[in-house]
């Protein structure tokens, strides 16, 4: 399925009302350690296709769910199951430590 961009409109439909656990990455263009990330958010989103969402969320464009999520960093990643935060991780993760928590939303 590949990688969802969020907009303030679709935040509801594809992540609060979505039937899959859900991983949104919060990050910036100006953002350096957003742009490492990038690549293994891109990688898990193939990983995971089918059994969980992933989706982008530029809070430069869009900053009402950063805010209503109380965002202060970026990179910072929102996993949501049942349309709820179950976890959240701020910061560069390894791909092994994403995948953790992922797993945990699928098990």
């Amino acid at each position: 399925m590949g990688e969802i961009h969020l907009t303030d409109d679709t935040f509801d439909k594809d992540v609060i009302n979505s039937a899959q656990p859900v991983l949104v990455d919060f990050w910036a263009p100006w953002c350096g350690p957003c742009r490492m990330l990038a690549p293994v958010i891109e990688e898990l989103s193939k990983e995971y296709s089918g059994k969980i969402k992933v989706a982008k969320m530029n809070t430069d464009e869009y900053p009402n769910a950063a805010s209503r999520y109380k965002i202060s960093a970026i990179p910072t990643l929102l996993f949501f199951k049942g349309g709820k935060v179950v976890e959240q991780l701020v910061g560069v993760h390894s791909k092994a430590e994403i995948k953790k928590t992922l797993d945990t939303l699928v098990a």
